[in-house]
């Protein structure tokens, strides 16, 4: 799977062949500290005037190179895909070789930082049901109505939250329909596919 670079990262990481292989060793550096603290237009604006140039087209560098590391690592491609992705930049084969050497290093570690980054959601712990139905009323004497109560337990970064829930039969069989017909999507060749290129 090769990355897909619109023009704007392109003339990002333009930049880089301006600079020799120190520079851009720094910037990959700085790039996976721009991952893990954010921004420091400090970082930027001393680069600038050691290279004389801007602080924005070092800023745009290594936000280019940014880019280029973590959707690298996000997709888990292969060094041939790198390579190839790569390739279309037209750098020269030194710093195509250095910018691999970059990726390589830095994958794993950049991967953890998206991990920790990602929002944590609930996840299921256990579920308690139970069905009421009401067999009358004062003013009905002969009715059916039945409700379905669900106690949902969930665990969000180790705590433990409940969430009860009430329903009719009759929703509660169309939301199993519906939740049964999207594990069957799963299924496909399809979604197959695309859950493979997302891990």
């Amino acid at each position: 799977m090769l990355l897909v670079l619109s023009e704007e990262h392109k003339e990002h990481l333009g930049f880089l062949t301006q600079v020799d292989s120190a520079v851009v060793g720094e910037f990959g550096r700085i790039a996976v500290e721009f991952l893990r603290k954010g921004t420091n237009p400090k970082i930027y604006e001393g680069a600038a005037r050691k290279l004389n140039v801007s602080s924005d087209i070092i800023q745009h560098g290594v936000e280019g190179l940014t880019y280029l590391l973590t959707e690298g690592s996000k997709l888990m491609i292969s060094e041939i895909d790198f390579q190839d992705s790569v390739l279309v930049l037209g750098f020269s084969e030194e710093l195509n070789k250095l910018l691999l050497q970059l990726y390589l290093d830095n994958r794993k570690e950049i991967r953890s930082i998206l991990g920790e980054l990602a929002p944590k959601l609930p996840s299921y712990h256990s579920l308690e049901w139970r069905l009421d139905v009401q067999l009358a009323s004062r003013s009905l004497r002969q009715q059916i109505k039945p409700a379905v109560t669900i106690k949902l337990h969930l665990d969000q970064n180790g705590d433990q939250t409940t969430k009860i829930l009430q329903t009719d039969p009759a929703t509660l069989l169309h939301l199993i329909q519906q939740l049964e017909q999207a594990l069957g999507e799963m299924k496909t060749n399809h979604c197959r596919r695309i859950v493979r290129n997302i891990k």
